[in-house]
């Protein structure tokens, strides 16, 4: 269950519940009991929102020997081909 403080409280403690989301908290306010706001820091990642696939297109470059890449060293690591 969700903590969360009514909206008196809210507005009586406001200076105090800025100064925990400035340390990157967050309060959810209440009203009769039940949750209707979230306090969050203004760079806090937005719920929910999913992620983009894709967004780094064209600005990697994987090398054409990339699955090869180590190998002589791993093996030697396990063993193989000795």
């Amino acid at each position: 269950m969700i903590e969360a403080l009514n909206i008196h409280q809210a507005k009586t403690h406001l200076s105090r519940l800025i100064e925990r989301v400035a340390k990157g908290g967050s309060v959810v306010i209440a009203k009769a009991g039940k949750p209707v706001a979230r306090l969050v820091p203004i760079d806090a990642p937005e719920r929910g929102k999913a992620k983009r696939l894709g967004f780094m297109a064209g600005q990697l470059r994987v090398p054409a020997d990339f699955d090869r890449m180590g190998e002589r060293e791993i093996e030697a690591l396990f063993g193989v081909g000795q």
